[in-house]
């Protein structure tokens, strides 16, 4: 289903969602930054920077209460939100990372938790002139229930769900020809920073990187453990047990890799014990055992590790220094 949006019609469908939703939707902040926020709370930010928050975090938040131990040993699960979440202004990585994030949470055995949060909630993605100074955002692979395309002064909607359809049903069709055209500039415009991605991956995956690379990259890290809080598809964290008063709270934290703690063993052996291997683990993971699992790389070139890393060593500044040193190689199919 193609739809044509305006302005008056855009709000309209935001208002709809709304309705039914808690929504979020980007607006710019005095900080200059773009965030999600509540829908009722300021005026639309509807193109400019990426948002600085990465939207998995709606799903799969820094610190969650997973249950609640009573003095008698009774089991309390915390109350679900009252309507479920809607997401709107997300971009093709955001999709992607929600998508990656989905398929490692759903695998068996599937996390209750993260489903509690993702069943039932809406994506609605927003691409096209979206970007800085309304800079071409490319096209998103369909992981949302809704996707706007800004052309000019009008959105291209494409429904992808049946909600999406629902929703979009009363507005006027969109032309096919221009969405083609759209289509072929997404396609252009990611093409180099997936390239590079591909590239990097094939160098690692054929041992073509030497461990003094990875010395002198860990040299530069100072274990803030940005890049990991910035990565809409890290999945890693610890539980912990907090006694509050008569009631045990036990809680699920986000975790970095590049912590010294973050695989040591109870012996005091670790296997990690260098931040070398700990910074040669975080980028061989999403570009090469991420490939071998799912199929697909671990990083979504959102480019949110190298906005937060201080040393500038996030992953397309790694990726790009492999290639740059180490010869370029064909892109992974």
């Amino acid at each position: 289903m193609l739809k044509q949006l305006m302005r008056t019609d855009l709000d309209r469908l935001l208002q709809k969602v709304a309705a039914d939703y808690h929504l979020q939707v980007p607006q710019l902040l005095t900080d200059g930054t773009r965030q999600l926020v509540p829908f009722e709370m300021g005026e639309l930010s509807l193109s400019g920077a990426p948002l600085q928050r990465k939207p998995t975090a709606y799903f799969f938040p820094q610190t969650e209460t997973l249950l609640h131990i009573t003095a008698d040993g009774s089991i309390e699960l915390p109350a679900g939100a009252a309507r479920p979440l809607a997401l709107f202004g997300l971009d093709r990585t955001d999709l992607a990372g929600i998508a990656f994030l989905d398929r490692f949470f759903s695998a068996a055995p599937a996390d209750d938790v993260y489903q509690r949060r993702r069943n039932g909630a809406l994506l609605i993605g927003l691409t096209g002139a979206a970007g800085v100074d309304h800079s071409f955002l490319s096209l998103s692979s369909g992981n949302c229930d809704i996707e706007l395309i800004a052309d000019n002064e009008c959105w291209l909607a494409l429904a992808y769900s049946e909600r999406g359809e629902k929703l979009l049903s009363r507005f006027p069709d969109g032309d096919s020809e221009q969405l083609a055209v759209l289509r072929k500039s997404s396609d252009d415009s990611k093409l180099s920073q997936l390239k590079l991605l591909q590239q990097g991956s094939r160098l690692l995956q054929e041992d073509k990187v030497p461990d003094e690379f990875w010395v002198e990259i860990a040299d530069r890290c100072i274990l803030c453990s940005g890049c990991n809080l910035a990565c809409p598809t890290c999945s890693c964290f610890c539980v912990q047990d907090r006694r509050r008063g008569e009631i045990v709270e036990r809680s699920r934290v986000w975790d970095s890799c590049q912590l010294d703690a973050f695989m040591r063993e109870a012996s005091g052996h670790n296997p990690l014990g260098t931040e070398t291997l700990r910074t040669r683990r975080r980028i061989h993971h999403k570009l090469v055992a991420d490939v071998q699992r799912w199929g697909e790389l671990g990083c979504v070139g959102c480019g949110r590790c190298d906005r937060a890393c201080p040393t500038g060593i996030g992953m397309l500044a790694v990726a790009e220094e492999m290639v740059k040193r180490y010869g370029t190689a064909a892109p992974v199919e």
